[in-house]
């Protein structure tokens, strides 16, 4: 791996959980730190304000666990993809940007949000999705039946459109039947993971 040292004899070293790809922090690297880390696969840094070595977790049992280390397209910052033992920040957040370090679906995150806050702050005559909560747990059940035996009809034909929009009308009201059930959809990729062969 060719890496690009500053004139310090540094490199930026942005760590990144490698299931959640959130940001956790960013830390320095010098040869000696970056060779540490390859050897123990726990990340370790140069402390700029210490002037020493500094293996991340060393005091507080919160290591990094190295997966993965890339180098960008300049050779001069480094990708490290970890697992974290407990939170990153010093200050005890999950990153340095006081962010939880939870699974993110990017839009499909968005909408359980919409989803919530239409369940909790809209009124049934003015939303779908309140009307539907306010219907109970067996009328969100069978929509989702029927969703998915629209899916099933779709999939045997040949229009395409039809198909990816009665699947996104499946997911919707999934995501909705999820919520009924006090559940994300982070519990089922949870159960997914934990079915995952080793």
């Amino acid at each position: 791996m060719n890496i690009k040292y500053n004139s310090e004899g540094l490199i930026p070293a942005i760590i990144q959980d490698a299931i959640t790809k959130n940001v956790l922090m960013l830390g320095y690297m010098d040869e000696e730190a970056f060779k540490k880390t390859q050897e123990t696969k726990k990340v370790t840094f140069f402390s700029r304000s210490k002037q020493r070595l500094w293996t991340k977790g060393e005091e507080s049992g919160n290591f990094l666990n190295l997966v993965d280390i890339k180098v960008d397209c300049d050779n001069d910052t480094l990708l490290i993809q970890a697992h974290p033992v407990g939170p990153t920040c010093h200050k005890g957040s999950d990153t340095c940007w006081d962010e939880k370090n939870s699974t993110n679906f990017g839009f499909i995150s968005k909408l359980e949000q919409t989803i919530l806050e239409r369940r909790t702050h809209s009124k049934p005559e003015d939303s779908y999705v309140a009307s539907l909560f306010a219907k109970g747990i067996n009328k969100l059940a069978q929509k989702v039946g029927e969703e998915a035996v629209e899916v099933i009809i779709e999939a045997k034909d040949d229009n395409d459109e039809l198909f990816l929009n009665e699947s996104a009308d499946l997911l919707f009201h999934y995501l909705m039947l999820l919520q009924a059930k006090g559940f994300k959809l982070e519990d089922i990729e949870t159960v997914l993971k934990n079915r995952e062969k080793k």
